[in-house]
């Protein structure tokens, strides 16, 4: 059976009784188009119908209530979800996602620090990645090779000294120009780039139990690093805590007007489009570490799940193993950019030839950590964005500012268990 063709319906419209349905937290365009195509080969491969949900929320906030929404009213559609790695813990210990150890799935062929962090809760498989991202360094090398560096900082000390060294000389005809750019502003993005920041000082979010250790010293010391980079040494300008995400950081380093840069790795296909003024001048490294400690990148991507309430169960299982199989992944790389969650993508001959970049996101996705699995992560979230915020801005100071967000951690958790 070959079908040219597949459903995509608003969320406002009658789905036919017992349809495979398929539905993806996303809202860019060409991320669609591009699961449109790759569903319309599962239904010619398989034979298996399948409609592709497409609901009218816009932002993260509003398509993950959506979720909830359709899950916790027992819903048997949609079937299968394309879920943000934050929402996962949520919805797993709502019980609203499809246990999948008894199913016929291969977990050996992916990153094996992602399933065992993002897709394992309370010790059952209960997710699939699709793609996966990590914060990485950006850097110019032709500017570093000018000032006679021969690599890229390995500590946040070297980063500094090139910054400030580079930083001062390229003002003298470029007073836009700027060490270090990265996203402080009071945004989940915060949270992210504060976590690679924390782990690579030896601290972090929590232990192994859940519970806070936000106002750990090392935490402490890595949080005032942040603020010195704005107000002190001054090589990150006052808009990295005011406005700066994803997208003010990479147009101000694709504009010539910064030596580092932290972002996602879809940044590298902007930099090196046909049309950018730093193509072929870019490099990309693992972020940065303090003394005697292992470079940290926040983990982000998005997850395949299951219903607990699909009807379809045997079939949503056949698609996440089309969707994360060799084939489609690839094609996925090869398509729209997006990263691999299975290791062997990354020595694919064609792959690496079209992509050289992949060879050090492996090295990077091996080593990445994920935000905290608790299933309250969003008010924890809220929680630290104003604190840490507050830090960077100096309204507080960051010892303060940690302590204070120590105290209502363990409330957040407190009423959640008491929920």
């Amino acid at each position: 059976m070959v079908l040219t063709s597949i459903s995509l319906l608003s969320g406002s419209q009658e789905i036919k009784k017992g349809q495979l349905t398929f539905k993806a937290g996303l809202v860019i365009p060409s991320e669609l188009t591009y699961f449109r195509q790759v569903l319309q080969g599962f239904q010619q491969e398989t034979g298996i119908e399948v409609t592709a949900l497409v609901g009218e929320a816009k932002t993260s906030e509003e398509i993950r209530r959506a979720f909830l929404d359709d899950l916790k009213t027992k819903k048997s559609d949609p079937d299968v979800m394309f879920l943000d790695i934050a929402w996962i813990s949520e919805l797993a210990d709502d019980g609203l996602l499809e246990e999948l150890d008894n199913y016929q799935i291969d977990t050996t062929v992916f990153f094996p620090k992602l399933v065992k962090l993002a897709d394992t809760y309370n010790g059952k498989l209960i997710a699939l990645p699709g793609h996966m991202d990590g914060g990485l360094l950006y850097y110019r090398q032709d500017l570093l090779q000018k000032y006679g560096y021969q690599y890229p900082p390995k500590t946040w000390d070297e980063l500094l000294a090139m910054s400030l060294r580079v930083q001062a000389g390229e003002r003298a005809t470029n007073p836009d120009f700027w060490g270090f750019v990265w996203q402080g502003s009071r945004y989940e993005g915060l949270v992210c780039n504060a976590l690679e920041y924390f782990v690579s000082a030896g601290g972090g979010f929590v232990d192994e139990k859940g519970d806070s250790i936000i106002n750990k010293e090392e935490n402490v010391i890595a949080l005032q690093f942040m603020v010195d980079l704005i107000h002190q040494s001054r090589i990150s300008p006052p808009t990295t805590y005011q406005i700066d995400n994803e997208e003010q950081v990479w147009r101000r380093f694709q504009e010539g007007n910064a030596l580092f840069e932290r972002n996602w790795p879809f940044a590298w296909g902007k930099h090196n489009a046909a049309d950018s003024p730093v193509k072929g001048k870019v490099g990309i490294a693992p972020l940065p570490s303090f003394p005697n400690h292992d470079a940290a990148a926040t983990l982000g991507g998005w997850h395949f799940a299951i219903s607990k309430y699909s009807d379809r169960k045997e079939d949503a299982v056949k698609l996440l193993n089309y969707l994360t199989s060799y084939n489609v992944q690839k094609n996925m790389v090869q398509t729209i950019g997006w990263n691999s969650v299975r290791r062997d993508i990354y020595s694919d001959p064609q792959v690496v030839a079209s992509a050289p970049h992949l060879i050090s996101l492996r090295s990077v996705f091996d080593n990445a950590v994920p935000r905290p699995m608790v299933p309250y992560y969003p008010d924890f979230s809220l929680v630290l964005q104003k604190y840490i915020h507050a830090a960077l801005s100096k309204a507080m100071l960051p010892a303060d500012a940690l302590q204070k967000a120590h105290e209502e951690l363990k409330v957040v958790k407190q009423k959640f268990e008491k929920s």
